[in-house]
């Protein structure tokens, strides 16, 4: 089922020197361009083919896409990610009574795994270069918003005819702003399964407070399982099904990591910005990461004060919490970095030295001059509206209500148009997802919540400048006071809930099958509102396509521009595709007179408890502890059960669950954290202090071995208790 790569590299071939120390998430098609000789030095004892092999059998088989990543680890489907990967999972399947998010959850038999409701899993099964196809029809000559329309119809059909009559889910993925474009082919995992959670007091010790911190004492990790039908295919939960049989898992090095040893990632990195002009850098600092830390502030304290007034409420806005406060803090850190690295500044600088560059060279000047002005020109032009869509998109889709009633509103428009015409999300090929989110949404729904959130954003909404009101909004409050609108949206927003029928499982389901008509007909108070947005929420995604389809032409001429001069080499942005990064296990200085040691040890665990969460310490951890046995899991450099360590791969959001590989191809920790320091790398990559956090392996070991005594599961991993 694979197919023979295509390599694109018009833009790779132009360049020749080394990149930073150990920065790159580099695409599996492009191993020939990593610097095989500083990796064997660093210990790697593999061959390219032996990490991503076109006809099968490298590491990267083992390698899923599970939201963000998770790793094979046995014969029979069994999955290896981190605890806050799974944490959604778990959290479905807690109730008061069953608290598996706060006690933990193990399966001593396959017959008492429980599903991971919502979970699929992704096997990477080949990659084509399609840059052709995609850009088939396209110049630079016609409008925007026509190049944008032209690249979806043809991904579009890309997509269909890669699918058609096959038991395979496909993706274009864009390289290089647009300069190259990859066809990823994939088989889904739809039936996966819980097998061991540890207890939060494990996967999740530190808490936020720990989050993005060295030293770190997390054990951050936890086991699914997935399974297929009998016949080997693509099947939802059933008793039927039988553990999916891949073709490659990865072994467990029980021996552990020593300070220089060589590690590798493979996972799927999400974002990464680090070819960002500085007109798009300039309105996030100024207005993009301000505003999310301001609304993600707000929200959070919504869920909180909630939570606290009923612990029912609390575990089930636990998943949506820990996202929340996972991304605050991780913008607080970004602008962090951003300051102090003056990364605005540098890149501006950048930017002036290519155009003095480019002045020298006519012919490049004529060919990249006009790129870094038509982009001052496009970021300005997205200021205009920037508020209004801002605000505009969070209503939609950051409340659940509105956000259900504008799923199944909008399905009932694109179903209207045949299947090529439609948006993208919205194809038969979605529908079934589709209806699969409209029913997972129920566990977690809570009108009471739900309210004070769409309370929050209309009033926001309210507050807008003139030039930036929503129109639908203002509509509704045209003929009230303004002294009297808080109370007017109280009674309007408690009518909607009280109202409506989109809180039901039941009609919602059958809302969904509904036609546009039918829907209409209903006169359901939330459905009404999102027809009444559809007007305004067709202008946002109309200047979206605008916007993209001037990036497409625009920014691989900045980055090819960027190549050309400083002859660097360059890997894509991370973009959600599989990608390897290389490194070593070691500490670093963060500042003046401070030294961090590469790893931490199950005596800082201990040192860090109290009877307050989140460090608290569950009592059978402290047990084997206080016995003294550690076995083969005792570290002789740090004398103590290794927890974590630190490597110098490059990674960001999406590489969680990442298995980290040593040299010879065995599994040493998985990836869960990047350090504050390091933080702002998604802009520029800083070696000296850019870190990955791991949880180690034998941590992982030493808790199902010595503290819980799952013997079933330290068998199926194949790792011998003794050494």
């Amino acid at each position: 089922m694979r197919r023979t790569i295509l390599v694109f590299f018009s833009l790779i071939s132009l360049i020749t020197a080394t990149a930073l120390a150990d920065e790159g998430m580099w695409p599996l098609y492009s191993l020939d361009q990593l610097p095989l000789d500083t990796l064997k030095a660093y210990g790697l004892k593999l061959q390219p083919t032996d990490i991503y092999n076109p006809a099968g059998g490298g590491l990267a088989d083992a390698v899923v896409q599970l939201g963000a990543t998770g790793s094979f680890v046995s014969p029979d489907g069994l999955m290896l990610t981190n605890h806050h990967v799974a944490f959604g999972a778990v959290q479905e399947q807690s109730t008061i009574e069953n608290n598996y998010l706060r006690d933990g959850f193990y399966a001593a038999t396959r017959e008492q795994e429980i599903p991971a409701i919502g979970y699929k899993a992704y096997i990477t099964l080949g990659m084509e270069d399609v840059t052709t196809k995609v850009l088939k029809g396209v110049s630079d000559k016609m409008p925007d918003i026509d190049r944008y329309k032209v690249i979806d119809l043809n991904i579009k059909k890309i997509v269909r005819d890669t699918e058609s009559g096959r038991d395979v889910k496909a993706k274009v993925a864009r390289m290089f702003g647009g300069k190259q474009y990859m066809l990823y082919t994939q088989f889904e995992l739809r039936d996966i399964r819980i097998v061991y959670v540890p207890a939060e007091a494990i996967g999740n010790f530190g808490g936020d407070i720990d989050n993005w911190m060295w030293p770190r004492h997390t054990g951050d990790f936890s086991f699914l399982r997935a399974y297929v039908a009998p016949d080997g295919k693509s099947a939802d939960f059933a008793a039927g099904n039988v553990p999916y049989k891949p073709k490659v898992y990865l072994h467990i090095e029980p021996n552990g990591i020593r300070e220089g040893d060589f590690a590798m990632t493979l996972g799927f990195p999400g974002s990464t910005e680090r070819y960002i002009s500085s007109y798009d850098l300039a309105n996030q600092i100024e207005y993009g990461y301000p505003n999310t830390i301001t609304t993600f502030e707000d929200e959070i304290n919504i869920m909180m004060q909630a939570g606290r007034r009923d612990s029912a409420v609390a575990l089930r806005l636990a998943s949506d919490l820990q996202g929340l406060n996972n991304t605050l803090k991780n913008s607080y850190g970004t602008m962090e970095g951003f300051k102090k690295g003056q990364i605005l500044e540098r890149k501006r600088a950048e930017e002036q030295q290519l155009m003095e560059w480019l002045k020298a060279n006519p012919a490049l000047l004529k060919k990249y001059g006009k790129v870094l002005p038509e982009l001052d020109s496009l970021y300005q032009a997205k200021k205009v509206r920037q508020q209004h869509d801002n605000v505009l998109s969070y209503l939609s889709w950051g409340c659940d209500y509105l956000r259900l009633a504008n799923s199944i509103y909008r399905w009932s428009l694109e179903r209207e148009k045949p299947d090529l015409e439609r948006e993208r999300g919205y194809q038969q090929r979605d529908m079934a997802n589709a209806l699969e989110r409209l029913k997972n949404a129920q566990t977690n729904l809570i009108p009471s919540v739900d309210k004070e959130i769409l309370k929050y954003f209309l009033t926001r909404a309210l507050q807008l400048p003139p030039d930036q009101k929503i129109d639908a909004f203002e509509k509704l409050v045209a003929e009230v006071d303004i002294p009297q609108r808080n109370e007017y949206l109280n009674t309007m927003v408690e009518e909607l809930y009280a109202k409506s029928a989109v809180g039901s499982l039941d009609e919602r389901v059958k809302m969904f099958n509904m036609s546009r008509a039918e829907l209409e007909k209903l006169n359901d108070p939330f459905i009404n509102l999102a027809k009444a947005l559809k007007t305004e929420q067709d202008e946002l995604r109309d200047r979206g396509k605008q916007f993209a389809g001037a990036e497409t032409r625009l920014a691989p001429k900045l980055i090819h521009a960027f190549a050309e001069w400083k002859q660097a080499k360059m890997y894509p942005d991370a973009n959600g595709t599989m990608r390897l990064s290389y490194g070593q296990v070691k500490g670093y200085t963060p500042r003046d007179a401070i030294t961090y040691r590469y790893a931490t040890g199950l005596g800082g665990v201990m040192e860090k408890e109290s009877s307050m969460d989140p460090f608290t310490v569950p009592k059978e951890l402290s047990a084997a502890y206080a016995q003294k046995n550690p076995g083969r899991w005792l570290d002789p450099v740090i004398n103590d059960v290794p927890v974590d360590f630190l490597t110098t791969n490059d990674i960001t959001g999406g590489n969680s669950g990442s298995p980290v590989i040593n040299g010879e191809g065995k599994l040493i920790g998985v990836a869960f954290d990047g350090n504050w320091e390091g933080v702002a790398s998604d802009y520029l990559f800083a070696p000296s202090v850019t870190r990955t956090i791991v949880v180690d392996v034998r941590y992982i070991l030493y808790l199902i071995d010595k503290v819980y005594h799952y013997d079933n599961l330290m068998r199926e991993l194949g790792v011998q208790t003794a050494s």
